[in-house]
């Protein structure tokens, strides 16, 4: 009831004596302040500074060349050249229903808070917690995964530049340690952060730019069309074809994967609510013509498909390089670039996952909250969090000295992951009403309705297939196998599909964490709510002060 009549109180002196002065405040912060939240960072970030973050994290041409190992043994060019056209489908309604929400509720927090606001009072506590807890982990093994393939493009080099040299495990978890660490630094100044962006995409362009014209205009031979557009590949034992290119749309999805980083940059630019769309958007449009246009050139290049499956180097792209352009040199050059847009990459993740981190410890969603929601004053970022969540990054890596099957598991979980996490909310959404809402500058009507039950259901999918071994049949880590080499792995890894372990060690650590401490202290609707009253009027007096 005191709630209500806060509420009624400043909707009244809002009518009348003090209109004026909120037409005149921040509306940009006057709407966080709305939703339960200060302004802390600063909106450094422009629309196209936003869109170098979210296409430099997404990178679509990046990630066919980083997860080709998959993809070429699952279908071959068949399945990377309409695995791209299914997967841009299903990623145009991916952002259009991110887009929607964004627009609607522009936070740093995304999908947890949509869930928040959006789900049954009575379960919204735990719905924006789950959701939290959900995307945190998927950033986290989105960065892992990152590292590890930038990681295994630079050491593939030095192997292609020394013949002699045999690639060990730890040779990769040093990489990738180094190279996390390096894009640790970036993240640490706020001021930079927008033109990090900007370069980082740039670089993507150029590199992808390059590579287009100069693999096919050195290669010695070309494949037909027959080749590029009709020839399929199954070396993974299913005796299903259909199977083989469900079990390989893992690379093409991972191309269009993390379409939510920009919504987690809405407090740092101005109008999110038209920004973070045409940001979402754009990376699905950039990264479909990248990725297609850079698929179809390298396979009409491609000289010889075995051995890109036999490849020393641990690297099928860097191969397909070497055969193109047929010197070491040449080929090391344009896999440099793949590597400086992979840091790229990492960086943009980095920024990503601390932003989850931070937004959610704000709403004590994770243990040492007040430690991981502080903001440096000087800095402009949220060192804590950003720190924390590269250090769980560099201890991931040191799983690949155990198995290198049991790491890509969680690649693959990173997907399915954040497909659950924007589930979630799109689900609340459903059970409110789509008309119950108000609706932001982007909202697609009945478009937007078959979106949201295209990624409901592409999220179902995900979930039961992606977690099909990879090859068959099973054979344990005891039994190397001439078909263990083919693939990339090492001859003592099983082939067990380990992304149900991911998932379950995920479940019980969220589980352990909301009864030991969430469901006492996550600061939920209604304590956001009441908050969201005492920061209108602190904003209404601040704005007073500022006039006088």
């Amino acid at each position: 009831m005191a709630d209500e009549k806060n509420d009624m109180t400043i909707e009244r002196s809002g009518s009348d004596d003090n209109m004026a002065d909120l037409k005149s405040l921040d509306t940009d912060a006057l709407k966080l302040a709305e939703m339960g939240y200060q302004q802390d960072l600063k909106r450094n970030f422009s629309v196209w500074s936003v869109l170098g973050i979210g296409f430099s994290l997404t990178n679509s041409w990046w990630g066919i060349s980083a997860a080709l190992v998959t993809g070429i043994n699952s279908g071959g060019p068949v399945l990377i050249i309409y695995g791209l056209i299914l997967m841009c489908l299903i990623s145009i309604c991916v952002g259009i229903s991110l887009s929607e929400l964004a627009s609607a509720f522009p936070n740093a927090g995304g999908q947890y808070f949509w869930a928040n606001e959006l789900a049954p009072r009575k379960y919204a506590n735990f719905a924006s917690y789950l959701t939290g807890w959900v995307a945190w982990a998927g950033s986290i093994f989105t960065s892992a995964s990152v590292a590890l393939g930038t990681a295994s493009a630079a050491v593939g080099c030095y192997q292609l530049a020394h013949p002699d040299f045999v690639i060990l495990p730890w040779h990769l978890v040093v990489a990738y340690q180094v190279i996390n660490a390096f894009a640790f630094i970036f993240n640490c100044y706020g001021r930079i952060l927008p033109t990090v962006a900007t370069v980082a995409l740039y670089t993507s362009l150029i590199s992808f730019f390059v590579t287009l014209i100069v693999v096919p205009a050195r290669a010695p031979t070309h494949q037909d069309a027959v080749f590029v557009f009709a020839n399929f590949v199954n070396n993974t034992g299913w005796a299903s074809n259909g199977i083989a290119f469900i079990v390989g749309l893992i690379n093409t999805n991972y191309a269009f994967a993390c379409l939510d980083c920009a919504t987690h940059m809405a407090e740092e630019v101005h109008r999110p609510e038209k920004m973070i769309p045409i940001a979402i958007m754009g990376t699905v449009a950039i990264g479909f013509v990248t990725a297609w246009f850079y698929s179809v050139s390298i396979f009409f290049s491609m000289q010889s498909l075995e051995d890109l499956f036999s490849t020393l180097t641990g690297v099928p792209i860097l191969q397909l390089y070497y055969q193109a352009l047929g010197n070491t040199a040449g080929a090391i050059f344009l896999e440099t670039m793949i590597i400086a847009t992979g840091v790229g990459c990492l960086i943009a993740s980095h920024t990503w996952q601390s932003r989850l981190c931070w937004s959610f410890a704000r709403d004590r969603g994770v243990p040492f909250a007040v430690f991981l929601s502080h903001v440096h004053p000087k800095l402009d970022v949220p060192v804590q969090a950003h720190f924390v969540s590269c250090v769980i990054v560099g201890a991931l890596g040191c799983l690949y000295l155990g198995s290198y099957t049991a790491f890509n598991s969680m690649v693959t979980a990173c997907i399915v992951l954040l497909y659950i996490s924007y589930a979630i909310p799109v689900t609340c959404l459903l059970i409110r009403g789509r008309a119950n809402i108000a609706h932001g500058p982007f909202w697609m009507g009945p478009i937007g309705l078959v979106s949201n039950y295209v990624l409901l259901v592409w999220t179902l999918f995900t979930f039961i297939m992606y977690s099909f071994p990879a090859v068959q049949p099973v054979l344990p880590n005891s039994k190397p196998s001439a078909r263990k080499l083919k693939l990339g792995k090492r001859a003592d890894d099983p082939d067990m599909n380990y992304v149900s372990a991911v998932y379950g060690v995920v479940a019980f650590i969220i589980a352990v964490d909301w009864f030991v401490r969430g469901r006492k202290h996550y600061r939920g609707q209604a304590a956001r709510h009441e908050d969201a009253t005492l920061l209108r009027e602190q904003e209404v007096v601040r704005e007073h002060h500022v006039v006088r």
